[in-house]
C-alpha cells in the first residue's frame, strides 16, 4: 500500500491546535488534522488516519507541517494535492505531496525542525499594536535591542537541558534538546524574528524562549543571564510565555533513507 507525505500549511488562528480533540459527549474541535483527515478520506475513499510530525497549539501556524497516511489506492502525485485542496477549507491547503517508504514515520524520523517567531514592538510614536495582521505576529509595547537579543539567542545553540524553559508539566522523560541554530532578525524598525531550529522542542519551549529573549530585549535581563537560566531548571527562572499568534512552523527534515 502507497504510503503519502504531505506537506501542509494552514493559518491557525481558527483552529484548535493540529491534534485531533473529539472530548466525550461533545462535538470535536476543528482542528488541522481533524479537517484534513476528513478531506483526505473523501479522495481515497477509505477511513485513513492522518499522522503529523508536530503538534502545533491553538493559533500557531505552520507553512511545513508534515503530514502521511496509507491507502490501499495509488494516486498521481501532482493531482493530490489538488483533489484534497479542492475538499479543504479556505485556511489550511497541501502544498506537495510524496511517495516515501510504508514505514516512514514522521515523528521519530525527523532530524530537524524549524520554526519562526514573529514579534512587533512599539509600533510607531503612539505604540499602537499591530491591526491587520495581529493574527500573526506578538507585539511587545517597548523598544527591543535586536543585538543584545541576537547575542543571547547564541547562548541556546548546543545541547542543554532545558527544563528552565518548557511548561512545568512537560510530559516528557527527558528535557534535553539540541537547538542547531538560533537568530534573532531586524525585518524593519519595528519588527523582528526569531528563527530556531533543531532537533525536537519541548511543550511551549519557543514561546517561552521568545518570551525570554524579550526580556533581553527590553533590558530586563543580560544576555549571559541565559546561561544562568539553563543552568536553573527551573521554568521560573525564565521568561514568560509569548502568545501563539506570532509562531509558524516552517518546516521539517528528515534523513536521506526518507527523502522521496
Amino acid at each position: 500500500m502507497p504510503c503519502y507525505k504531505l506537506t501542509v500549511a494552514y493559518d491557525g488562528t481558527e483552529f484548535h491546535g493540529w491534534q485531533k480533540q473529539e472530548p466525550p459527549e461533545k462535538e470535536p474541535l476543528r482542528t488541522a488534522q481533524g479537517v484534513l483527515e476528513q478531506a483526505v478520506r473523501e479522495v481515497v475513499r477509505e477511513q485513513v488516519y492522518i499522522q503529523g510530525a508536530s503538534r502545533t497549539d491553538s493559533g500557531v501556524h505552520a507553512r511545513g507541517q508534515v503530514a502521511v497516511f496509507t491507502t490501499e489506492r495509488e494516486f498521481p502525485l501532482e493531482r493530490l494535492p489538488r483533489a484534497i485542496n479542492g475538499r479543504l477549507p479556505d485556511d489550511i491547503q497541501v502544498r506537495k505531496a510524496d511517495v516515501v517508504a510504508d514505514d516512514f514515520d514522521p515523528i521519530s524520523h525527523c532530524t530537524s525542525k524549524g520554526y519562526r517567531y514573529r514579534i512587533a514592538h512599539s509600533i510607531g510614536k503612539s505604540g499602537l499594536k499591530p491591526l491587520f495582521d495581529r493574527h500573526y505576529v506578538a507585539w511587545s509595547p517597548h523598544v527591543l535591542d535586536v543585538a543584545a537579543m541576537h547575542d543571547a539567542a547564541q547562548r541556546l545553540v548546543g545541547e542543554h537541558d532545558f527544563a528552565s524553559l518548557t511548561r512545568v508539566a512537560h510530559g516528557r522523560e527527558s528535557t534535553v534538546r539540541t537547538v542547531y541554530a538560533c537568530d534573532v532578525t531586524a525585518t524593519s524598525k519595528r519588527r523582528l524574528r526569531i528563527d530556531i531550529s533543531g532537533n525536537g522542542f519541548l511543550y511551549n519551549m519557543i514561546r517561552i524562549i521568545a518570551g525570554t529573549l524579550t526580556e533581553v530585549g527590553r533590558g530586563k535581563i543580560k544576555p549571559e543571564t541565559i546561561d544562568e537560566i539553563l543552568q536553573a531548571r527551573d521554568r521560573a527562572a525564565a521568561g514568560s510565555t509569548m502568545v501563539p499568534e506570532g509562531l509558524c512552523l516552517m518546516w521539517v527534515k528528515y534523513g536521506e533513507r526518507d527523502a522521496p
